[in-house]
């Protein structure tokens, strides 16, 4: 049997369009002699649909173009992700549901067992977990149709086990020789790595070809890196997808030939495809004309630039110039020459008469304040309103362009630099922030190398420099994934090595700084753990140092 693996990539609730393109890839895998063609978790609706879930319109329409498709479709089987409802007076509403039709009718349905409630999901709050467990036959094949999380618990793999079930091994109990799993898994630095082993081991240990076909695109702050793989039954990959992108690839139940699309190398490389892909779909999907960006000099906004060029081309990114009395002669020029080299529009703003006329009326209120914090911050919020100014009239969204470094321990403005509509680089590190930078100069000098060598600085008084209030980025950077993405203590972390001090005043500065970050835009995910929907952390709390 030939079998298409289809990783598409639906909007969240375009149930029209999201039709149009599977019924697109069916008449793919049919042109390609396809016996039996496979989508991804959820696909009729997109992936995560969260609340939506909870309207009976949304359900409704959902199964209105599930029965569309299965009306439409002839001469080839269908596997896809919807979601059903449950027809009994207990439980949730719907259930995760996967269907296999062909010529009008439906051969199978099963609904997912295990229903993750960590990291971004939230599939309790909706679904009704599955009670069956059975194979099916299907041309010659026992399938075991599975939905995502339920091939994540095998016992040999996972010490920590999240379920007390394993359904894959129950269905291998009931005689499947060929597993199917739909997927929806967000993408995470490092994680395809293990996921390979994860199924590789699978398909080994049961002697049984496993197809794993997932969704890619971006939708809001997470993202998919699609990657669908297949295994013969001695765990080798026999098909693999490209990363980021659509695809479709086949595995053939006889031959088993390999067809192994190219995927990305490094990490860097990695992270940087996720960023322009989530950055082209946020904006796409949410209907805007193109991005305005604040250009100050630095890397940070060089970076979210590029990427923003590389993900909605040059003529949908504005970059904006706001000089103060306090900008030097360098990030006039780095500026110029970077906007040139993208080939973007530049427009210049300055934000000196706007700056001298609001200490003016503050004048009788507070002594000079011009190079206090409470002055640095009326600078950057003079910048965040021109941006938003720009941005309301030429119906474009504004992309802030702040760190996770900076994020973290609150080095930034609420309702200043924080202001957007989607903050691009707020998962990544000051230090690979420096690593994309290098990567996207490997094509040509796009961003000057002087911002690449300057030091850091907000420009906001004479000479200031980030290391005047915070430790270097490289020790800055791993104290925070050891806090933040590895949940290690304080206590833990100073045996690693690292100053007591830069610890304690570390860890004080991300948990006092919460607040500033339930108020930023959504930022793309690209680590285990991203501020916002992925870690959830009280504003209002009694603050314990946990130290001794």
């Amino acid at each position: 049997m030939k079998i298409a693996l289809a990783q598409i990539n639906p909007t969240i609730a375009d149930f029209e369009q999201n039709t149009k393109k599977i019924i697109q890839f069916v008449n793919k895998a049919k042109e390609l002699s396809c016996d039996l063609v496979v989508f991804s978790e959820l696909v009729i609706s997109g992936y995560p649909p969260r609340d939506l879930l909870e309207k009976k319109a949304f359900v409704a329409a959902n199964l209105d173009y599930l029965h569309k498709l299965i009306e439409r479709v002839r001469g080839i089987g269908v596997v896809c992700g919807f979601a059903d409802k449950n027809p009994l007076s207990h439980g949730k509403a719907i259930y995760n549901s996967a269907v296999l039709f062909e010529d009008g009718k439906v051969l199978h349905q099963a609904h997912k067992r295990l229903l993750p409630a960590y990291d971004v999901f939230d599939e309790t709050r909706y679904f009704e977990p599955g009670n069956q467990y059975s194979s099916f036959l299907y041309k010659g094949c026992n399938i075991g149709l599975t939905i995502c999380e339920d091939i994540w618990n095998d016992k040999d793999l996972l010490a920590n086990r999240v379920y007390p079930l394993d359904p894959l091994a129950r269905i291998i109990e009931d005689g499947a020789d060929l597993i199917i799993n739909i997927s929806a898994s967000p993408y995470y630095l490092k994680k395809r790595e293990f996921k390979w082993e994860m199924l590789a081991n699978i398909s080994k240990k049961y002697s049984t070809p496993l197809l794993y076909v997932n969704q890619v695109g971006g939708n809001d702050s997470v993202l998919f890196d699609g990657m669908s793989m297949a295994f013969d039954a001695t765990g080798r990959m026999a098909a693999r997808a490209r990363d980021f992108e659509e695809d479709i690839i086949i595995f053939d139940t006889k031959t088993q030939k390999q067809e192994l699309h190219p995927i990305t190398g490094t990490d860097a490389e990695s992270v940087l495809k996720a960023l322009i892909m989530g950055t082209s779909d946020y904006v796409r999907k949410c209907g805007f004309a193109g991005v305005v960006v604040g250009l100050s000099g630095g890397i940070d906004s060089a970076l979210t630039a590029s990427i923003a060029v590389q993900a909605l081309g040059k003529e949908n990114v504005k970059g904006v110039f706001m000089p103060s009395q306090f900008t030097s002669m360098e990030n006039f020029e780095d500026t110029k020459k970077l906007a040139q080299n993208l080939g973007i529009e530049l427009v210049h703003l300055s934000i000196v008469g706007i700056f001298d006329r609001a200490l003016a009326e503050l004048s009788s209120v507070f002594r000079d304040i011009t190079t206090e914090v409470t002055g640095q911050n009326i600078q950057t919020r003079i910048r965040g309103t021109l941006l938003m100014a720009l941005a309301n009239k030429l119906g474009r969204l504004v992309l802030s362009t702040g760190n996770k470094s900076e994020l973290a321990v609150g080095y930034c403005t609420l309702y200043g630099d924080m202001s957007g509509g989607l903050a691009v680089i707020s998962d990544v590190s000051k230090t690979m922030v420096y690593e994309l930078a290098r990567l996207i100069n490997k094509k040509g000098e796009f961003i000057p190398d002087r911002i690449l060598q300057k030091t850091p600085s907000a420009e906001l008084k004479p000479g200031q420099v980030d290391q005047d209030d915070l430790p270097s980025y490289d020790i800055l950077d791993r104290v925070l994934k050891a806090y933040i993405e590895e949940n290690r203590g304080p206590e833990e972390i100073i045996g690693m090595g690292f100053d007591p001090d830069v610890v304690r005043d570390t860890i004080c500065r991300i948990d006092r700084n919460e607040y500033k970050r339930h108020q930023a835009p959504p930022g793309l995910k690209v680590t285990t753990k991203a501020f916002g929907y992925g870690r959830r952390y009280p504003i209002a709390r009694k603050y314990q140092h946990w130290f001794s």
